[in-house]
């Protein structure tokens, strides 16, 4: 029997890692299809995708062996971020097979996010799952498994009520913004916001509802700006392109930092000599970074008159909320369970297929040997047509012999309890016709596993 593959889920989210760790590891959407490349180069790692937001690093594979197989994802966090695996380590989580799976369809229900019932990680899932159908490292088990998260995601937002005034960290960030703000009033502050995609939008939704009329906005392209700007004609803006970065910081008392940037915009030297906010804000400049890797730098918080918050800063304001769809998360927990056990037993129907492969390679093995020996015996008196006629009844008696067998192997995976009969059968089958290979390895995996080893020694 083909040894079952482990799934393996290890990384670092809020909940464990502060950002200054996350974002060393953080990976970009473009850089998804290198690194799943780059982790199917290990020898006990068949599969990999990577889940990078602003709230977690994830990685998923399926590996041949699930110590190695850990010993080699940790390898490559340590190598592409270059944190030592000694102080990656205590900030991991590692979960493996139905704790990796179910972890999975929480996160994309939105139920281990900052933010409970938050969308947007659902739409990452998503597109995890769509970029891994171009790479050769997302395979089959992964991508079973993101389309049933995907699915499990839709499922626990249509029929729960756990995104019911659930924010994003978009919003969060508006909110803990308004609630730093000594009149807690946004017209007192003149609001700029560095960048102009996804997470920019719903800060000017969520600044708009809260009564924000005026902002400036700053982003690499004037397209995209003024795209965001169209979306929104009761606000005003004023648009401008990254090179007057420093004079509208200078000009703004309130900066958002939600850009897809991936190096610190702002320093601290940066704001030394520049002229002091607004009385109205106190004379304090607020920052509130919700990039990963962070786009303002720390060090602000050491002058006197600024002040930076960053994604982990939200946990005050979202702490309230999770309250109040603690029973939603109870039900979506159960709709989880069902689509957890779906995907385990479609898996568990996979397990089938290499034994129906070699119980008819071993039977045609069998009849190809008896039937040349057959042909030998009778000698050259034969017409082609007789050894046809030969051939096909030796195919004829093969094939309802097997008939039964493959009939107790075939599943598909829709009913768990017909799984556990299919496995149980698999399991008798393969000790009667002695299908088991002594490393219970399939033969592609016993040659990348030997080719590990000789690489090693050389």
């Amino acid at each position: 029997m083909e040894k079952k593959s482990s799934i393996i889920a290890i990384g670092l989210t809020v909940h464990n890692a502060p950002v200054e760790l996350r974002e060393k590891l953080a990976v970009p959407e473009a850089e998804w299809p290198r690194a799943i490349e780059e982790l199917c180069s290990y020898p006990h790692i068949e599969e990999a995708a990577v889940l990078s937001t602003c709230n977690r690093m994830e990685i998923y594979v399926v590996g041949l062996s699930f110590h190695r197989g850990v010993r080699e994802v940790e390898e490559w966090m340590s190598r592409a971020s270059g944190v030592p695996l000694e102080e990656l380590r205590p900030h991991l989580f590692l979960l493996r097979d139905r704790d990796a799976t179910g972890h999975l369809l929480r996160v994309s229900g939105g139920l281990d996010s900052l933010v409970m019932g938050e969308g947007q990680i659902l739409a990452q899932v998503k597109q995890v799952h769509k970029v891994g159908q171009n790479s050769p490292g997302f395979g089959r088990h992964l991508n079973g498994l993101f389309k049933q998260a995907v699915t499990a995601g839709k499922r626990v937002r249509a029929e729960t009520s756990i995104s019911s005034g659930a924010v994003s960290v978009s919003s969060a960030a508006a909110e803990l913004a308004q609630l730093k703000l000594p009149t807690h009033d946004f017209n007192d502050a003149k609001v700029c916001i560095i960048g102009a995609g996804k997470m920019s939008k719903l800060l000017v939704k969520h600044m708009h509802s809260k009564g924000c009329t005026r902002m400036t906005v700053l982003n690499r392209s004037l397209p995209r700006a003024e795209a965001l700007a169209e979306e929104f004609p009761e606000v005003t803006f004023d648009i401008h392109l990254m090179h007057d970065l420093m004079k509208c910081v200078e000009e703004s008392d309130l900066v958002f930092a939600a850009s897809g940037s991936e190096e610190i915009l702002v320093h601290k030297e940066d704001l030394e000599g520049m002229a002091a906010p607004s009385h109205k804000v106190g004379g304090v400049r607020r920052f509130v970074d919700i990039s990963v890797p962070r786009n303002i730098a720390p060090t602000l918080n050491e002058l006197e008159g600024a002040i930076v918050y960053n994604v982990d800063d939200l946990k005050e304001v979202v702490a309230a909320n999770k309250e109040e769809r603690a029973r939603a998360a109870a039900e979506a927990e159960i709709l989880l369970a069902d689509e957890q056990l779906a995907f385990e037993a479609w898996r568990d129907s996979l397990e089938t297929v290499p034994t129906i492969k070699a119980l008819r390679g071993k039977a045609e093995s069998i009849r190809a040997n008896e039937l040349d020996k057959t042909l030998n015996k009778l000698g050259d008196g034969l017409t082609n047509k007789q050894k046809k006629v030969i051939e096909e009844l030796s195919k004829g008696i093969v094939n309802k012999l097997l008939h039964g067998p493959m009939t107790a192997l075939r599943c598909d995976g829709a009913d768990p309890s017909a799984v556990s009969e299919t496995l149980a059968n698999m399991d008798a089958l393969e000790r009667m016709f002695g299908l088991s290979d002594e490393e219970g390895l399939a033969p592609a995996q016993q040659q990348k596993v030997a080719a590990a080893s000789s690489k090693a020694e050389r």
